[in-house]
């Protein structure tokens, strides 16, 4: 990602920040401007540009009530309510292209050793993006806010493995997630290092439509452990594939956004722009 590309990512990041704080007071086009140091003009274009709808209309798609509203109904959930409304109409990423391969016990326990895993940086929507992938599927997807810091942790989580700095198709067929045209997406396969009980978390969170939110009370109860919502909580903090598995998806129940391990904004950005694609869609 270039410098310029940068600094409007980080710009935008900035003017979500300011209408996760204030939404309540429906800011305007010229003070968020204000806050970015553009003109209204300018920022209406980059905005537009970045998310598809304008900054009042992303603004919508970002206020708490959009999930609040949504949880009026105390019998439905907000997986339920997604369903109803339509929003999974674009299909399942699950079903349209994914598939989850654990690693082998040894695998798992010996920090991939023998393992090769070619990984990059990519620019996205939300920033830098490392990925990597071995011959049998996408293992590893980290915003990299520091290319450094990123690797390093991705040398943690495969300590023994031979890595290789190059982009293959596993890589550029992953990237076609943050691609309207769902239609064309490659079928992937994802090779990852976790428990059982986190891979069928993490194969649940698949079946999160784009553009809907669930909780983890929800996730819990669909994997048939209603009681299970703090080991649900950990598996989903410990999602080694940003974006691609949408943890970002699930929501508290009060219907606040609440935190995430790439930070906050960038979930909250995620959310507007998935919803933002969705109505793109249905124009």
């Amino acid at each position: 990602m270039n410098t310029q590309e940068q600094l409007n990512y980080h710009r935008i990041a900035e003017a979500i920040s300011y209408l996760q704080e204030n939404f309540k007071a429906q800011p305007d086009l010229d003070l968020i401007a204000e806050k970015v140091n553009l003109s209204p003009f300018h920022f209406q274009r980059l905005f537009t540009e970045w998310a598809g709808v304008s900054p009042k209309k992303f603004l919508q798609y970002l206020s708490l009530s959009y999930a609040k509203d949504m949880l009026k109904n105390e019998q439905a959930t907000l997986f339920d309510v997604a369903f109803e409304t339509g929003l999974s109409g674009t299909g399942r990423l699950h079903d349209l292209f994914v598939n989850i391969e654990g690693m082998t016990p040894g695998e798992f326990k010996n920090g991939g050793e023998n393992l090769i895993i070619n990984y990059n940086y990519h620019h996205t929507p939300f920033g830098n993006l490392l990925i990597a992938a071995t011959t049998k599927g996408i293992c590893y997807m980290a915003f990299a806010d520091d290319d450094i810091l990123a690797f390093e942790e991705l040398h943690q989580q495969f300590p023994k493995a031979n890595f290789n700095k190059l982009t293959d198709k596993n890589q550029e067929d992953a990237l076609q997630i943050f691609s309207s045209n769902w239609n064309e997406t490659k079928r992937l396969k994802l090779h990852l290092k976790g428990t059982p009980f986190q891979l069928k978390v993490w194969e649940t969170l698949l079946k999160i439509p784009k553009g809907s939110f669930t909780t983890y009370g929800s996730i819990a109860q669909t994997i048939g452990n209603a009681n299970a919502s703090r080991a649900v909580g950990s598996a989903i903090g410990s999602n080694p594939i940003a974006f691609l598995i949408p943890c970002h998806r699930v929501i508290q129940s009060s219907g606040n956004f609440g935190q995430y391990h790439w930070g906050s904004v960038r979930k909250t950005a995620m959310l507007g722009w998935e919803a933002a694609q969705i109505n793109l869609a249905q124009l």
